[in-house]
């Protein structure tokens, strides 16, 4: 008679401490954002001289944005991890906050690491900073029906945040006041590995995990090998615990056609792991498979940061050595050109891919082509893999630097310092001195909005003119470390610059105008007394499309006319090949 009441008295007790919703479950549920809270603070009370809980920022619903620091030897803060020189490990669960398997993997490992009930000293040779949820607004939109696609938890947050941000697109236009936040924190912790850890939607597969990680291909080319290491290695300690991990995000190169294979990319910077290779660190991007069980991805992504972790421990002195070369070179002005992008080639080799049987026809009701997948037949595919990259767009750096007059600085000024990036703010006018202008030729905008903001392609060139430089001017250096995300930002044509994401679309506008019955006299005295001028007009005439269309007729004088507006097509920022001579503030 005694073991029933036993087990009543078991079942009535308190769980053992720190540990999650999810472990209580048995993985089928996750718990909601004030459980989040508490464990870390929790975390900090337990093991006060190991473990830190931070408030990085307050979601704009009014929750709180955590980190939790954990370390053996009570290296908790930025200053203290720069004193030790010790590396620093940064990940992050929930930027989509559906995805939440990072939360529950992340507080399950620290709570062990820190008990010391596994690898006792890994603690002691990297510092492990981990924010839990970053959409924490977007976590506490919770439902079962969040994700169609995926095999638990119960319940589980949603995309995007309460203003809508997807944070995951963000990173280098920092809209979202919780981007802001992060982008201060990460970069005053200034990691050697950052981690995102997400779920990845698409096919059905047997693989179970997905790791993208550069640099490897993409980024500094001294950091290159180092990467493929690290994630060789990682793959190595993965595979020998029964994972089938690829190094590729896992999507075909044509939708719901897995006889297309796949592709090797290199993430924008709007992108996490994108972001931190264009500061010369290395970004890791984790997705689990969303069709396998819950218990499953946890387990994945927990054994994933374990890994990483003792890998860093071992060998963050080599790697610290590395990126402070690379930023030697930065910072001394070595870096003469920026990638903005980059492509795929067409060339390609078979891989196995292990998927499962599938049929693949034509849908009588969407009229598209409609995949089948039968889990219960294992199959090993043997598909196209492109592998090879290439850059897509390299532009020539300013041996100086960058100007944002003005009238853009104060909120250029929050932006690049949220990206820690060093600039300098002039506090007397300049005197005409030569600068590189950038006039748009062609000028695109996007037919739809995306992430809030008409997004703009521009063509043009960057020519030289004296111009007057005001007080109040930001003077944003090439030297220095970052110089590849000052690019990104700064340069018009990438396809994640401020300029490209609308920043600064109403230089693109035209605000002024001249009218019809004034410029057709204009025109014809323009013509009587100017030979170049007329000269270019028949040129112009003989263009089938320009000769048909009267309004781009008119337009080719109005453009010649004394009012009309100089600053009409010009991007607000200019490139010099010095440093302002006036006197400067920096930031």
């Amino acid at each position: 008679m005694l073991l029933p009441a036993l087990v009543a008295v078991a079942l009535t007790q308190a769980p053992p401490p720190l540990t999650t919703l999810s472990e209580q479950s048995g993985w089928l549920r996750t718990g909601r954002a004030t459980e989040s809270e508490a464990l870390c603070r929790a975390f900090a009370k337990a093991y006060p001289s190991k473990a830190r809980c931070d408030t990085v920022g307050t979601t704009p619903e009014g929750r709180p944005l955590l980190a939790l620091i954990a370390s053996a030897d009570g290296t908790l803060t930025p200053a203290a991890a720069r004193k030790k020189n010790r590396p620093v490990v940064f990940f992050q669960g929930g930027i989509h906050a559906g995805e939440i398997d990072g939360k529950d993997a992340g507080y399950w490992l620290l709570r062990d690491l820190l008990s010391g009930k596994e690898q006792p000293d890994v603690l002691k040779g990297v510092t492990a900073v981990f924010v839990p949820i970053f959409n924490v607004d977007g976590h506490e939109r919770f439902g079962p029906n969040n994700r169609p696609n995926q095999r638990g938890p119960e319940e589980m947050g949603f995309r995007v945040t309460g203003q809508g941000y997807n944070l995951n697109r963000d990173y280098t236009k920092v809209e979202a006041p919780e981007m802001g936040a992060l982008l201060t924190y990460l970069n005053a912790w200034e990691p050697l590995v950052y981690m995102d850890l997400h779920v990845t939607d698409g096919a059905k597969f047997e693989h179970d995990v997905s790791v993208s990680l550069e640099p490897q291909k993409g980024g500094p080319e001294s950091l290159r090998p180092l990467g493929v290491k690290l994630r060789e290695d990682l793959f190595q300690t993965l595979e020998s615990e029964g994972h089938l991990p690829v190094e590729f995000y896992p999507s075909f190169r044509q939708d719901d056609d897995p006889a297309s294979g796949f592709a090797y990319g290199i993430a924008p910077p709007r992108f996490s792991h994108g972001y931190w290779m264009q500061h010369g660190r290395f970004g890791v991007l984790v997705e689990t498979h969303s069709w396998k069980p819950y218990a499953h991805r946890v387990k994945t992504t927990r054994d994933i940061l374990a890994s990483v972790l003792q890998q860093v421990a071992r060998d963050g002195a080599a790697l610290q050595a590395a990126v402070k070369a690379e930023d030697a070179r930065a910072e001394s002005g070595q870096v003469k050109e920026a990638v903005l992008s980059w492509e795929g080639t067409q060339k390609n080799h078979p891989i196995a891919f292990r998927g499962y049987a599938y049929e693949r026809g034509l849908s009588e009701l969407s009229g598209q082509p409609w995949v089948r997948y039968d889990e219960s037949k294992p199959q090993v595919w043997t598909v196209p893999y492109y592998d090879e990259v290439k850059p897509g767009l390299t532009v020539s750096l300013p041996a100086g630097g960058y100007l944002i007059p003005p009238a853009y600085a104060a909120w250029a000024a929050q932006k690049l310092t949220a990206h820690g990036l060093r600039f300098e703010r002039l506090t007397k006018s300049l005197l005409p001195t030569d600068v590189e202008l950038f006039r748009a030729t062609d000028v695109q905008f996007n037919a739809r909005s995306f992430e809030g903001r008409q997004g703009v392609t521009l063509k043009g060139a960057w020519s030289q003119e004296s111009r007057a430089i005001p007080a109040g001017t930001l003077y944003v250096p090439t030297a220095q470390k970052g110089v590849q995300l000052v690019a990104q930002l700064l340069e018009p044509t990438g396809a994640d610059s401020w300029a490209a994401w609308g920043l600064f679309n109403n230089a693109f506008e035209q605000k002024e105008y001249i009218e019809d019955y004034v410029v057709e006299p204009f025109a014809r005295e323009l013509l009587a007394k100017d030979a170049r001028v007329k000269a270019e007009w028949e040129e112009r005439l003989k263009d089938p499309a320009f000769a048909k269309d009267p309004r781009a007729r008119l337009r080719f004088f109005a453009e010649r006319h004394p009012a009309f507006d100089a600053a009409f097509r010009l991007y607000p920022v200019f490139r010099v090949s010095t440093a302002p001579t006036a006197p400067t503030a920096a930031r």
